[in-house]
């Protein structure tokens, strides 16, 4: 016998069921909603502007002279050495001076003949003087020995003229210190042959003392001769007071900034060479009421700069351009785009979006330390 089994068809409310799952798996999920976040603010308000802008630079000596030999030869010894402290007339450096000594004598024998010639004119114009006297020659012929006597001497004077150029000469090839005054620079060495002029050593003289420091093009035509300037020491140590002695009236070449060089007291001066910082008081706007923010309130927005400005009311916050003047320690000076009373959202800037609600940020208070365990009866009593 056969036996078959039939399917139950399916009810109405099951077939309900299933359609709906269907149509729900087809349907697009309902959109995440962005999250409330939390940010700190601050409140624009003015304040005194801190710090002054300060240049780094150099104490250099008021005259720093190069010093070379006036005539060229090998270098045989080199006496200063570099840092070292020289006097005035102090021996730097000598050249092989036997040339020179041979032109001295060549001179010096030329001298001899020309003094033995002029001697014989001198004794001859005298014999031909007392023969005119008694009318045995002609007045040419005495003539004649006077022009022979003048001669001889002019050639001595040239000998002589000619015996102390050499003299000099051979004096040149020792080169002295003309001041007192620090070697700063050594630019020739034994052996060298150098020619007359080539700078052999550098000498900062003794005596005053600048502070020399660069600044750009913008700000350069605000200091002037005689404004003050606050130096201090790149190690520490008391600041000092000078005054701009010279502003460069050209850029340099390179750097496309201006020298300024400051007179300081020398007695005071910290050691040549030494880097320091220069503050100008006339480019200090120190105590002036600016509107400062935090560097991480900024974000870039396009060609310029934007801040995240916080309406109380909607608890919602949107963007707002602002022109940053300049920097004061880790806060930025802000120009122009917010006012007085602002709330300024200063962390958190880059997750925002304009329109996002958000919640003021607050901060965690710490639990109080809980209080130590009194000790058992039992061991307070022994």
């Amino acid at each position: 016998m056969t036996v078959s089994f039939l399917r139950p068809a399916l009810s109405f409310p099951s077939a309900a069921v299933l359609l709906a799952v269907a149509v729900a798996g087809c349907s697009k999920p309902p959109p995440v909603e962005e999250p409330l976040r939390s940010v700190k603010v601050q409140t624009v308000g003015t304040s005194a502007f801190d710090t002054a802008p300060e240049f780094s630079a150099e104490v250099r000596a008021r005259i720093e002279s190069q010093l070379g030999f006036r005539v060229a030869g090998k270098i045989l010894k080199r006496q200063a050495e570099l840092g070292q402290h020289v006097q005035a007339g102090q021996v730097l450096a000598q050249l092989d001076p036997q040339d020179y000594r041979l032109a001295a004598d060549a001179a010096r024998a030329q001298q001899a003949a020309a003094v033995t010639n002029r001697d014989l004119a001198s004794a001859d114009l005298k014999r031909y003087r007392e023969l005119r006297a008694q009318n045995f020659i002609s007045g040419a012929e005495l003539e004649r020995r006077e022009a022979t006597f003048k001669s001889s001497q002019a050639q001595l004077d040239q000998a002589q003229a000619q015996l102390a150029s050499q003299g000099n000469q051979a004096s040149y090839t020792t080169l002295v210190a003309d001041v007192a005054g620090v070697v700063t620079a050594i630019d020739a060495q034994p052996g060298q042959v150098v020619s007359a002029g080539t700078p052999v050593v550098r000498i900062a003289q003794d005596g005053a003392r600048d502070v020399v420091f660069a600044v750009p093009e913008d700000r350069a035509a605000l200091i002037r001769p005689g404004s003050a300037v606050t130096v201090r020491g790149w190690a520490g140590g008391a600041e000092l007071e000078g005054k701009v002695r010279e502003v460069a009236a050209s850029a340099d070449a390179v750097t496309r900034t201006y020298s300024v060089k400051v007179a300081i007291d020398a007695a005071t001066s910290p050691a040549l060479g030494a880097t320091v910082y220069a503050r100008p008081k006339a480019l200090s706007n120190a105590g002036a009421a600016v509107l400062k923010l935090p560097t991480s309130a900024l974000r870039q927005e396009g060609s310029g700069s934007a801040v995240w400005v916080l309406d109380t009311a909607t608890m919602t916050v949107r963007s707002q351009p602002v022109q940053v003047a300049t920097a004061d320690g880790n806060e930025a000076v802000i120009a122009a785009g917010i006012t007085p009373g602002m709330q300024v959202v200063v962390a958190g800037v880059h997750v925002l979006s304009p329109g996002q609600k958000v919640t003021i940020y607050q901060g965690k208070t710490p639990a109080p330390a809980p209080a130590p365990a009194a000790a058992p009866a039992s061991a307070a009593s022994r």
